[in-house]
């Protein structure tokens, strides 16, 4: 088996730098290198030192460029890639004037796989190599999603998007065939090749309570899958389950009852949370997922990032497509950046980076298998060009540091600044 030597800048890191000082944890070589043998990381060091010590390693030499762990997004909807970007709607009128009428398109296979091939293929090309995508109702369009992954070799998290109510009727299963249909595709694709299976209720007002505790019930039988649903994210929609749920403390009581709260769960937004909703996502050990793009876009709110990081809750970062206005985690970065500045916290590049990798991976319990670059991790890796164009270029020329290099790059970066990507040790 040929190993691969990528040599540049290198950036990775052994810490939460949200919770612990960036510095102690952050660590960066302008000489460095990456050592892949197969589909894995061998080891990270100097780039003398790699060369030195494996003389028969086929070099890939990105110069300046910096070699870092590829992107994850932790949560998004592959079938709105289509209606990314479309005018004017907040949460309940996007759903019924752009979201349904595409996911009804999904019972056709050939137009899933096609999407599925689309969106994999423009992740690729922003640096990102796992995507956490809810599908739609219908099971075709899981099987095209995980089809479309495998053929690339990605590490993927994805479910069939249950709803019972609230939603057309062709947009409607049953607690019955929500429970029977998640559980056929999750023995079919949890765990084969590097996928993974995502019990995947989309929020609780398309729920009744029976399907509720039926994917529950679900999750109970097969508690390594995760669950995948929508917290919190717009004032009117908790009014709204404030309504259908009357009698409970709060939104994250609706899953709480009937099962779905642990610490496989993924809660997107959360940007409106009670206090004792804070505490038992943390208790629990769930993660709570910050949309910024997505949450300015959709008109949803501010989420507090670096306030929820300081109680222990884990936190990752996604682009939330087509919600959320990118396909870029660069700029998904820049806006959890302004969103922070809202919120009186300036995140450093360190901090942005880290949830782009390293953060969203821990949500997904996929620490040190992908969103790392170290020994072990799986090859996925994104390299990226801190010159890709000449507004960048004259910034980072005047740079000092890597962070005063790197910061330009998350502010103004798209897919011009993907150098490269790599998965599994192949390049794309």
């Amino acid at each position: 088996m040929t190993k691969h030597l990528l040599l540049g800048q290198t950036l990775h890191f052994t810490g939460n730098p949200l919770t612990t000082a960036w510095k102690d944890c952050a660590h960066h070589d302008s000489a460095g290198g990456v050592l892949i043998d197969g589909e894995r990381i061998v080891v990270v060091g100097s780039a003398a030192t790699l060369k030195d010590e494996n003389p028969d390693a086929k070099i890939t030499d990105y110069g300046s460029a910096l070699i870092t762990a590829g992107f994850v997004d932790a949560h998004m909807h592959y079938p709105q890639t289509g209606i990314i970007a479309s005018w004017g709607k907040q949460l309940i009128d996007w759903l019924n004037t752009y979201t349904f009428p595409e996911e009804a398109r999904f019972s056709d296979r050939a137009y899933a796989d096609q999407i599925a091939a689309q969106t994999l293929d423009l992740a690729l090309a922003h640096g990102t190599t796992t995507l956490t995508s809810f599908c739609t109702i219908h099971p075709e369009s899981v099987d095209a999603f995980f089809s479309a992954a495998a053929t690339r070799n990605m590490a993927v998290v994805a479910g069939k998007t249950c709803m019972d109510r609230n939603a057309p009727d062709n947009l409607r299963d049953t607690a019955q065939s929500a429970y029977e249909d998640s559980k056929a595709l999750l023995q079919k694709w949890h765990g084969k090749g590097r996928a993974t299976y995502a019990i995947t209720p989309r929020f609780s007002p398309t729920s009744t309570p029976e399907q509720l505790a039926a994917l529950g019930a679900l999750w109970a039988e097969h508690p390594d899958t995760l669950m995948q649903t929508h917290l919190s994210e717009q004032l009117p929609e908790i009014d709204w389950v404030k309504s259908l749920y009357a009698g409970e403390q709060d939104y994250l009581a609706t899953y709480e009852k009937f099962g779905l709260l642990g610490e496989r769960g993924l809660y997107g937004h959360a940007i409106h949370l009670e206090q004792r909703e804070i505490d038992r996502l943390r208790e629990t050990g769930a993660a709570t997922i910050h949309c910024p793009t997505s949450n300015c876009f959709i008109g949803s709110g501010l989420f507090d990032l670096m306030g929820l990081a300081k109680t222990g809750l884990n936190i990752g970062l996604a682009t939330d497509t087509g919600g959320g206005s990118s396909f870029s985690m660069l700029r998904t970065m820049a806006a959890a950046y302004e969103i922070g500045q809202l919120r009186g916290t300036a995140l450093h590049p360190a901090q942005l980076m880290w949830l782009a990798t390293e953060g969203s991976a821990r949500t997904l319990h996929m620490q040190g298998k992908i969103g790392h670059l170290g020994p072990g991790a799986m090859a996925d890796i994104t390299v990226l060009d801190l010159g890709s164009t000449p507004a960048i270029a004259q910034r980072t020329n005047r740079a000092d540091s890597i962070w005063d290099a790197l910061f330009p790059t998350i502010m103004m970066g798209d897919d011009r600044a993907i150098k490269d990507v790599w998965v599994a040790g192949q390049k794309h």
